[in-house]
Order: structure tokens, then C-alpha cells, then sequence
């Protein structure tokens, strides 16, 4: 039985302390689309995403008004792209019809971002694999709610070293086609190792060919939440701390719990997951380096920081999976620069350097995002660092990603903005040293002996 105390608690929650519900994500297979003509596979995808998700936004609205949850996204994933348009495409440029046909589909239902233009390539690349990554610069350049994401790595296949270097490319050209936006459209594309088939958030969303036709996941978020009730044990023991953070996760995903059910009950679509991620925005008190700095850290990225970012995401796994029988998605604590208040602070403190945030995503939910750095980085040298993270993530047998902007016309020093919920940022060094020779190598890097399970 729910009492009035945790009725005014969970109020208190949103009203001042910045919970909410991060995001509605439909998942939805474009598998029954697959045809070998071009025209139809589009006429296809728009029909079935806007037959589907017709009703998600007002639900979402619906949910929102009548339960005073704030629902900030109504989003929509889909089977990725590069199979979807593996018999109807022969060059790059035929991908791209589809891209905008989901753009004009999301913008037809309403839902501000769509993610699933996106290729899973982590033991080698087909030939419409290649394509559709070739074309995500343009594909980008040209939509406004599009997002893409390229798996290139996993523990069972190892790191599929010629898809990296061609991102590397791939990302440099997406920076200059959207340069008179800031380079936006890097902001829209993540690289991963052991991508999630269910995570509902952006850019990283895809409804991974495992999942049934339509399916609800759900994206909670309370880093306000978690840092108020730490402030309440201020100077307690670890046993406490840990307690704390694992009550109030608790609480923050009954309330994601409670949105994710009720929107499958009304939409007539199954419930999928919830993802228990700590997502910051720029909004002050709504930052992930703000709860490290409350466990006792003068910045994020002093001596510290990698354990206690271990401590906080492993509590709010433990709190969360009590919370639901259906966890999934990433499920941790998010740490974008350019979206969180607190790493800002820190980057522009010298405290955050990008070797740091690379150790810290060791035991965090993803990887380096929302990275400004200079527009003059070689695409040899970001693709190095896409290869460090996937290393991290193989080896370790979890998800890692990278979402890097490189900024044309910016240097270290410069700021960037990007507005909304993508923030700001200070335009981070990168090491100088070259690494071509490696990245020059062709092939994939073998999977760790301790992928071997069977």
C-alpha cells in the first residue's frame, strides 16, 4: 500500500530535485518491410513506423498530465538500417532515401529523435554494411532527427579494425558537412562495443533483430535525486552511502516502472525494459559529476574518482534490478561532457582530461561522450581512441561506446554549443602523438581468450 509520505516524497522528487522519466522509446522491426525495390522498402518503412507509432507521443502526453511525471522524450527505434536496406540498396546514396523517409516518418508521429540508421559490424562489414556507413555523413547533414550508431566490436567477435578506420573518416566528414551547426551532427552518431539490442536512449537506440515487432522500453533519470539524498549521510561511512544510493534508485526506477507499464497497457505493445541510467542534463542539479563531488571529491577527474563512479553505478544497479523484473538497455550512471554541468566545471578546472574520462568509463555505463575536440584531429587519431574504448569494452565484457565532436574552425580553449538537452562544451586536447601505423593495419583485432565460454 502506497502512504502519503511516499506520495509527497516522490512529488518532492520531481517538483525540486529533477526527476524524471528520460524517455518512451518504441522499438519497432522493419523485418516485414524487406523488399528488393528501392521505392516500396520506402513507402514500406514510412507506413509501418507511422502506423505503429501513431499514437506514442499523445499517450506519452497523456501519462505525463495525469500522473505529474515529467515524460521528457517520445522516441522511436528501429531494426538497423544496413539489413533493413541490404536487397533494395546498391550505393550509399540509396540509403540515404531512407534516412530522410525516417526523418519525414518521425517528424510525421512527432517524436523528436528516431534512432536505428545503423550497422552492426563487429567480425567484418557486408557490402551494404559499408554503404550505410559511408553515407552517414550525408545521411546526417541532410535530417534533423535521425540517429545512427555502428556496433564495430563485442567479447565474442573481437574489434573489427577496418570498420574503426573508416569511422574515423566517417566522423571527420560528418563534422565538415554540419560545420555551420557546430558540427551537430557528430552529436547524432555513436560507435560501440557490445551495443544493448533494447537501450532506449540517443543516438545509440536500435531495436536489435532479437526483439518482437513492437516493443516499449523506458529511460529513467535522477541524478538530482540520488545527489539530494546524499546530502543527507554527508560525512557517513561507505556502508551508508552505498545504502543510500541503493534506496534512492529504488525509488527513481518504481516511478520509470509505473510510466513503462502503463504506457504498453494503453499503446496495446509490450513492455520491454527499463534502463536504470543516470542521464545528467545541463540543468543545474541534474549532474552525475555533482554526485561524485558530494561522495567527496573536490572535482570529477580527482585522484578518486574512478572508484567512486564504480561505487555509485554498481549501488544503482543493485537498487534498480529490486525495482523491476525487467532490466536492461545500459543501466548505470552516463558521464557526457557536454551534458552535464559538473563536467564542464571540471574539464574547464583542469581536473577532466580525456585519459581520465577514458578510465572512468572502465566501470560506467558507456563511454567517451559528447567529447568536443579540435576540427584539425586526424581521422587516424580518432580512430585510435574509438579503438581504446573498444578494447575496454571487450576485454571487459561490457558496453562502451564513443560519440566525439570534432569542431571545425575550433580549437582547445574555444566552446561550442549545441543547445537543448546536448548542452555545451569546452573543446578538449587530444594527445598529438600519431598512431597511423596502427590504425593503418588491416583486419580485426581477435577476440580475448576469456570470450571462450562454451
Amino acid at each position: 500500500m502506497i502512504n502519503i509520505f511516499e506520495v509527497s516524497e516522490t512529488n518532492k522528487m520531481i517538483t525540486q530535485e529533477n526527476l524524471d522519466v528520460r524517455t518512451i522509446t518504441l522499438g519497432i522491426s522493419l523485418l516485414d518491410c524487406i523488399t528488393d525495390d528501392l521505392g516500396t522498402l520506402n513507402d514500406n518503412i514510412y507506413r509501418k513506423i507511422t502506423r505503429v507509432a501513431k499514437n506514442l507521443v499523445s499517450t506519452g502526453e497523456e501519462i505525463e498530465h495525469e500522473f505529474g511525471i515529467p515524460i521528457v522524450n517520445k522516441r522511436i527505434s528501429v531494426t538497423p538500417i544496413a539489413l533493413v536496406g541490404g536487397s533494395a540498396c546498391h550505393s550509399s546514396e540509396d540509403y540515404v532515401t531512407i534516412a530522410r523517409t525516417l526523418d519525414r516518418a518521425a517528424k510525421e508521429v512527432g517524436v523528436n529523435f528516431l534512432g536505428g540508421y545503423s550497422a552492426l559490424v563487429s567480425k567484418g562489414m557486408t557490402k551494404a554494411d559499408e554503404y550505410l556507413i559511408r553515407s552517414i555523413p550525408q545521411a546526417l547533414a541532410e535530417t534533423e532527427r535521425v540517429c545512427s550508431s555502428v556496433n564495430v566490436g563485442s567479447t565474442k567477435c573481437g574489434i573489427d579494425m577496418d570498420a574503426v578506420r573508416l569511422l574515423g573518416e566517417v566522423i571527420l566528414q560528418t563534422a565538415e558537412l554540419t560545420k555551420e551547426e557546430d558540427s551537430l551532427g557528430c552529436a547524432k552518431l555513436v560507435v560501440f562495443c557490445n551495443a544493448p539490442d533494447d537501450n532506449p536512449f540517443m543516438a545509440g537506440a536500435f531495436h536489435g533483430v532479437t526483439e518482437g515487432d513492437a516493443v516499449i522500453n523506458v529511460g529513467v533519470s535522477g541524478p538530482g535525486v540520488v545527489k539530494h539524498a546524499l546530502e543527507e549521510v554527508r560525512g557517513a561511512d561507505f556502508e551508508t552511502l552505498c545504502e543510500t544510493i541503493k534506496k534512492t534508485a529504488f525509488k527513481v526506477t518504481r516511478v520509470g516502472q509505473l510510466v513503462a507499464q502503463e504506457a504498453s497497457r494503453r499503446l496495446g505493445i509490450p513492455f520491454g525494459i527499463i534502463d536504470l541510467s543516470l542521464a545528467p542534463t545541463p540543468a543545474i542539479g541534474d549532474s552525475v559529476a555533482d554526485i561524485l563531488c558530494e561522495i567527496g571529491l573536490e572535482h570529477a577527474g580527482a585522484p578518486g574518482t574512478t572508484a567512486a563512479l564504480a561505487l555509485l553505478n554498481d549501488q544503482v544497479k543493485k537498487g534498480g534490478v529490486m525495482a523491476s523484473s525487467y532490466v536492461g538497455g545500459l543501466s548505470g550512471a552516463f558521464i557526457p561532457v557536454s551534458e552535464d554541468q559538473g563536467m564542464i566545471d571540471a574539464v574547464q578546472a583542469g581536473a577532466l582530461s580525456l585519459e581520465k574520462l577514458e578510465a572512468m568509463t572502465c566501470v560506467c555505463s558507456v563511454g567517451l561522450d559528447m567529447i568536443a575536440i579540435p576540427g584539425s584531429t586526424s581521422a587516424a587519431t580518432i580512430s585510435g581512441i574509438i579503438a581504446d574504448e573498444m578494447a575496454i569494452g571487450m576485454v571487459n565484457q561490457k558496453t562502451t561506446a564513443v560519440r566525439l565532436i570534432p569542431v571545425i574552425g575550433k580549437d582547445v580553449g574555444d566552446m561550442v554549443e549545441f543547445g537543448g538537452l546536448l548542452g555545451y562544451a569546452p573543446i578538449m586536447p587530444v594527445n598529438p602523438f600519431s598512431c597511423e601505423a596502427f590504425i593503418g593495419r588491416t583486419g580485426r583485432i581477435p577476440a580475448p581468450i576469456h570470450s571462450f565460454k562454451n
